[in-house]
C-alpha cells in the first residue's frame, strides 16, 4: 500500500522540455512510473523521451488521461500552470518550482480546496512510494533511487527533499522498508502539511510509523504536536530537528524560505518540547533514526 501514488498512477509534466524536467522524465521512468503525458505551449506535437507533447492540460487530458502533475516551469507561470491542472480534474498537483509568489501560492490552495485536490510543494522534490512510482525528481538518476529507497513500512515526511532522501537512505540500509515519502517543501507557503497528511498515513494499513525531518522556521512542527496531544496515533512518530544552531541567531534566515526564527518562535528549541510532549520521539543525531525506529517496532510487536 501507499499514499498519493502507486504503479497505477499516471504522470503529467508541466513544463516537460525544459532540460531539468526532461532529465527527470527520463529517471522517472526508467524507475518504472507511468509519465503519459507532457505539456509545454508551442511544443505540442514533439516528444521528450517517448513522452507525448501537447500544447495545453485539456488536450493532455483529452488523448492521454492522467491523475496526477509535476509542475516544473519559471515561477511567473505556476500559478497559471497549477490553476488549468486543477481545472482539467488533476487531483494530486507536485509543484517543483520554488519562489513563487505567496499571493499565487494562496491562490492556488484556495482553488485545490475548493475541488477537493491535494498539492505538494512549491519548492518540493516530490514524493515516492518505493518500487511503485515517483512524482517529481527525489532521488535523482532511476538508479540512485534504487540504492537509497525500497518498499517496506516507514512512511517519510521532509521539509528537505534532500534530507528525505538521506534519511530513507539510513533506513534502507538499516533492513527498514519504506510505504511512501513526502518531501513536503521548503517555502513559506505550502500546500500539504505533517498535519494535512498525517490521516493518510494513518488510513494506509502498511503503513507502520512515520519518520519527520524538521526544521526551524513556522508552525508546522507544533500544529502537528498540537493535534497529537489532542488525538491520539495509531503510529509511533520518530523526529529530528535540524538546525539547532538556530537557537543562538534569532530574526535570521537560514536556507529555506521558511526557515526564519523569530525569540522562541519557530525555534529548534521550541519545536522539540512540542514534539516530546505530544510523544514524538526525537532523536539527537540523524543517524539515531534506524535504531529508534526498530526498537519502538520492536516494542509494539
Amino acid at each position: 500500500m501507499s499514499i498519493l501514488v502507486n504503479s497505477e498512477t499516471r504522470v503529467l509534466v508541466q513544463g516537460i522540455t525544459g532540460r531539468e524536467a526532461a532529465d527527470f522524465t527520463r529517471e522517472s521512468i526508467r524507475y518504472g512510473t507511468r509519465v503519459v503525458a507532457g505539456v509545454t505551449p508551442g511544443k505540442g506535437g514533439s516528444v521528450v523521451h517517448g513522452v507525448p507533447v501537447y500544447d495545453s492540460v485539456r488536450a493532455a487530458m483529452r488523448d492521454s488521461p492522467c491523475t496526477a502533475t509535476v509542475i516544473s516551469v519559471p515561477a511567473p507561470f505556476a500559478h497559471d500552470a497549477a490553476e488549468e491542472a486543477l481545472a482539467n480534474g488533476l487531483r494530486l498537483v507536485v509543484v517543483l518550482t520554488e519562489r513563487i509568489p505567496r499571493k499565487d501560492v494562496v491562490s492556488i490552495l484556495e482553488t485545490a480546496q475548493t475541488v477537493g485536490a491535494t498539492v505538494i510543494g512549491p519548492n518540493t522534490l516530490g514524493v515516492i512510494s518505493p518500487g511503485q512510482a515517483r512524482v517529481g525528481m527525489c532521488g535523482g538518476a532511476a538508479d540512485s533511487i534504487r540504492i537509497a529507497y525500497t518498499s517496506g513500512h516507514v512512511g517519510v515526511m521532509s521539509r528537505s527533499g534532500g534530507m528525505m532522501t538521506e534519511i530513507a537512505s539510513l533506513l534502507t540500509h538499516s533492513g527498514i522498508g519504506q510505504s511512501t515519502c513526502v518531501s513536503i517543501g521548503g517555502d513559506a507557503v505550502v500546500g500539504s502539511t505533517f498535519l494535512d497528511l498525517l490521516p493518510k498515513f494513518e488510513a494506509d494499513e502498511e503503513t507502520q510509523a512515520l519518520v519527520l525531518f524538521c526544521e526551524p522556521g513556522g508552525s508546522m512542527e507544533e500544529r502537528l504536536a498540537e493535534h497529537l496531544v489532542r488525538h491520539k496515533t495509531r503510529l509511533p512518530i520518530f523526529a529530528f530537528v535540524a538546525g539547532r544552531f538556530t537557537d543562538r541567531n534569532q530574526g535570521l534566515r537560514f536556507g529555506h524560505a521558511a526557515v526564519i526564527v523569530e525569540g522562541t518562535s519557530g525555534s529548534p528549541r521550541g519545536k522539540i518540547g512540542a514534539l516530546t510532549r505530544a510523544g514524538v520521539t526525537v532523536a539527537e543525531k540523524l543517524s539515531q533514526i534506524p535504531h529508534l525506529v526498530k526498537t519502538g517496532l520492536a516494542n509494539r510487536s
